[in-house]
């Protein structure tokens, strides 16, 4: 089903756990900039959120009151992120409480994250934030909300990390499961797909956080210069997408690892893979995954790995665990 304006579709039962979840790109980054469509998994693993408010300050009675904003960050994450977007986050944070019509000045309020999704750039941690806020703070004021008005003000929040969002992470964080996405001229196109059987996947950290503007800019005056080159590779990307869609909604994990695989080659010949991406996805090849490919902006960040069983997704995580900062062993939500 495509997420409208009028969706009146009631929220699922990651409302009761005000969680929001994390996501990986699986096909598209950098392609999808051109207005052809990607693909985005949430993952199983997710931010959670507690609200407390008190009572509100009045003039006309006495009596206990508190005011203000407290926020105890409590999820894992890589060293250094909480505190570089610390400042994004509590724009954020404030977004999404104006979003609601609730005032600091009148009214203390205490936000508590956690859950067991570790912020690094390329996860979506900012909108998992945003949202499980989104539903910890209407749960709080009692209200009954939608999925697309709990995604609504997840977008709202994104604005603090990101400006202008493209709206895909505050949705994949929303509603699980995996999304088709394309820009338009207008607004972008969002499809929900629901995934036939779970899928074991492993990801890891290069280290490195890159400059989406700056990678984004560098592919573009490469195109500018090449256009028949781009255009080769964009064909090339427009095949893997058609199979890839195919293969996700009828669970056939060996093939979406096998375009996983082609999809990553695509994006080496666009030069934003990096030494160390490469690495990391030769050695999940070896160790038994089905397929790997970068994620995201490239040049460093995220990469992820697929494994058809548990014995193979564990061999693949302690294979990256010898060579990476980071790795983690997820599902496709």
């Amino acid at each position: 089903p495509s997420i409208g304006m009028g969706s009146t579709k009631p929220a699922m039962d990651s409302k009761s756990k005000n969680i929001g979840y994390g996501k990986l790109i699986l096909f598209g980054e950098h392609f999808v900039v051109y207005k052809v469509p990607a693909l985005v998994a949430a993952v199983k693993a997710s931010t959670s959120c507690k609200v407390e408010l008190s009572t509100k300050n009045s003039e006309s009675e006495d009596g206990p009151w508190s005011t203000g904003l407290i926020v105890e960050d409590n999820r894992p994450a890589v060293p250094g992120y909480k505190r570089k977007k610390r400042d994004e986050m509590l724009e954020a944070t404030n977004l999404v409480l104006k979003h609601f019509k609730v005032d600091t000045k009148q009214q203390g309020v205490k936000i508590t994250l956690g859950g067991d999704l570790c912020a690094v750039s390329g996860i979506g941690a900012s909108a998992s934030n945003a949202v499980s806020l989104s539903r910890a703070l209407a749960d709080a004021l009692g209200l009954k909300l939608t999925e697309e008005e709990i995604n609504r003000a997840g977008y709202e929040g994104e604005k603090g990390y990101h400006g202008t969002p493209s709206g895909i992470d505050n949705t994949a964080a929303t509603y699980g499961g995996v999304l088709s996405f394309c820009r338009t001229d207008k607004d972008p196109i969002f499809q929900v797909k629901k995934l036939p059987s779970p899928c074991r996947i492993v990801y890891a950290s290069t280290g490195i956080t890159s400059s989406t503007t700056k990678v984004v800019g560098d592919v573009k005056n490469k195109k500018d210069q090449d256009p028949a080159w781009f255009d080769k590779l964009m064909t090339g990307y427009k095949k893997v997408y058609a199979q890839a869609e195919k293969a996700l909604e009828a669970g056939d994990w060996k093939k979406v690892g096998e375009l996983a695989n082609e999809n990553h080659k695509l994006l080496q010949d666009l030069t934003v893979s990096c030494k160390e991406l490469d690495t990391l996805v030769d050695a999940a090849r070896k160790a038994g995954a089905v397929g790997a490919k970068m994620a995201g902006t490239g040049r460093g960040g995220l990469m992820w790995a697929i494994c058809l069983d548990s014995k193979a997704q564990d061999a693949v995580y302690d294979a990256l665990s010898k060579i990476a900062p980071q790795v983690w062993k997820t599902e496709f939500a």
